[in-house]
């Protein structure tokens, strides 16, 4: 009895592995609040892109996320039907997603959400739709001490 339990396994393993049932890989994703960058590592390939997160006042939640809806044009009800193009949620109402401000990237802008240019919000969107993603949003420490 235990010869065949150890057989099926060891059959149900192989199956797995043969068809390709095993996990795909995700996007990962980290933006830096302190930078205003983010870094996506995919399958595609690595990029770093300037990003605006929240002005004063505001606050782009800290921590790591997955994605829990994607839009491929959301207006925004609560900031004036403000467009949101390529919007990847990941907490409640705040989502990674395009924006026309390009002159703001590389600053804090934003009501708390995580903007980027249209054509790098495109880019992620579809990777991010074709491969999961994991998000993770922090503040790097101080690059130099203070003297």
């Amino acid at each position: 009895m235990k010869k065949s339990l150890n057989c099926a396994l060891v059959a149900g393993a192989l199956s797995v592995f043969a068809f390709g049932a095993s996990a795909k890989a995700e996007v990962v994703i980290d933006v830096d609040l302190t930078t205003q960058n983010m870094h996506v590592q995919s399958a595609t390939g690595s990029y770093d892109w300037p990003v605006s997160t929240a002005r004063a006042g505001f606050t782009t939640p800290r921590g790591h996320f997955a994605p829990i809806g994607m839009e491929r044009m959301h207006y925004s009800k609560k900031y004036h039907n403000s467009p949101m193009p390529y919007s990847i949620f990941f907490r409640g109402g705040y989502a990674i997603h395009g924006t026309y401000a390009l002159s703001a990237l590389g600053t804090p802008a934003s009501h708390g959400c995580v903007r980027l240019s249209p054509e790098h919000a495109k880019m992620l969107y579809e990777m991010v739709q074709n491969e999961g993603a994991s998000i993770s949003i922090v503040s790097s420490p101080a690059r130099y001490a203070s003297r």
